[in-house]
């Protein structure tokens, strides 16, 4: 398991400053899950592009990313989103998004990014 954290606990988010996230990976193999925790943002976004390009490089069949914990995200972090998701499908595997929060889920649906990704 890969881990990239906060320090402290805010009351929404256990374990996450405010402006921090903090993206944590499970699994091996052909099939990974990467939680969310926190904002995704201009200031924050190089953390999950580097987890997703990594596990790009991996070659996993699937990689599921849990936004049930994202506070937030911005145009930055939809397009670190969108940039693992055309990476890890030029390595022929596939990623899905999982849980988003109502906030994040509107986010998705004003940008037609349900159309693109697969959620549950």
């Amino acid at each position: 398991m890969f881990s990239t954290e906060g320090s402290t606990p805010t009351a929404a988010t256990p374990g996450v400053n405010p402006g921090e996230l903090q993206v944590v990976v499970s699994g091996a193999g052909r099939a990974y899950e990467v939680h969310l925790l926190g904002e995704l943002d201009m200031s924050t976004a190089n953390t999950l592009r580097e987890q997703l390009l990594g596990l790009a490089a991996e070659g996993p069949t699937h990689v599921t990313v849990d936004l049930s914990h994202l506070e937030f995200v911005d145009s930055t972090g939809l397009s670190v989103l969108i940039t693992g998701l055309k990476r890890i499908r030029q390595h022929g595997g596939d990623m899905a998004l999982r849980s988003p929060t109502p906030a994040t889920r509107r986010v998705l649906e004003i940008t037609g990014l349900t159309e693109v990704f697969s959620i549950s």
